[in-house]
């Protein structure tokens, strides 16, 4: 399956909490295989997962089992640590859509992992139509648990289509076309690619071109810490991901004692050459 990393990139390592950005698809299922994602853990982060086509059964340590479909939110959150599993299902012909990362504050990311699972607020803004799935945006609030200060929608246009969204002066943003082109203040962005504006934007006008446009916008509060990304791994120091990795290999991940019933199959040793969402890298 083709995979565009749009974040972390050489220019731009994070948005706000933002730190990883994955934009797949559309892509048939028959001619790729799909989605494969064997189990592997993740520490000191929430995993977003966003459909715009097709389906992902999710399966994780503490006892979730969730259908990803596009319009809903699957928000894992990893805390001191968690493994999951992601497979597209039998029924999937296209697989379209964008997997992030949020860095947990220092605050936070040591808590329990946990899952949860909402349906967007839709809302109508100029010619656009908007699903609000983290934060708040146009007057809505999304459902999701947040440890910072943060923002992500889908905003599908029309051709010609023009919206003005009011956003956060202290968010840094990120807009990521999926589709079309798109006029961003006064720039042009093609197809898969990410917009980044500094803080102190208080109106955001997207136009699109002469087709129709969708793309996702994240922001957030910069923050104030430095992480240190390692595999599916964020930690603060090189002997912090050390010692992730090894609990990994331990099959015990941190998270607080054996596995609960019907979920060791998910506490398996790494598998060589399947390394999750983020490929590794000799530690730093």
């Amino acid at each position: 399956m083709t995979v565009r990393r749009t974040l972390p990139s050489k220019g731009r390592t994070m948005i706000g909490a933002w730190c990883f950005l994955d934009h797949y698809g559309p892509e048939p299922v028959a001619a790729s295989g799909g989605m494969r994602v064997p189990p592997h853990p993740h520490t000191g982060l929430q995993t977003v997962s966003w459909l715009f086509e097709g389906e992902i059964e999710h399966r994780d340590s503490v006892g979730s089992h969730a259908i990803v479909r596009p319009g809903e939110l699957n928000l894992m959150t990893a805390g001191r640590g968690i493994s999951h599993s992601e497979v597209s299902t039998p029924g999937t012909d296209v697989l379209h859509g964008a997997q992030l990362w949020v860095a947990l504050p220092d605050a936070s990311r040591h808590l329990p992992p946990s899952f949860e699972s909402h349906r967007a607020r839709r809302v109508r803004l100029g010619d656009a139509d908007v699903q609000v799935f983290m934060g708040a945006l146009g007057g809505v609030r999304a459902d999701a648990t947040l440890f910072s200060a943060l923002v992500a929608a889908q905003i599908d246009l029309p051709a010609a289509g023009v919206v003005e969204l009011e956003v956060d002066a202290g968010f840094e943003h990120g807009v990521l076309v999926d589709a079309g082109r798109v006029g961003i203040q006064s720039s042009i962005v093609e197809s898969h690619e990410l917009a980044y504006l500094a803080s102190g934007c208080r109106m955001l006008r997207l136009s699109a071109g002469d087709a129709p446009a969708r793309l996702l916008l994240i922001g957030g509060e910069p923050l104030a810490e430095k992480i240190l990304m390692w595999w599916n791994f964020v930690g603060r120091s090189h002997e912090e991901v050390v010692s992730y990795r090894a609990a990994w290999q331990a099959e015990a991940i941190g998270v607080g004692g054996p596995p609960p019933p019907g979920t060791e199959h998910l506490f398996t040793a790494p598998v060589a050459g399947a390394t999750g969402e983020h490929e590794g890298a000799p530690l730093p």
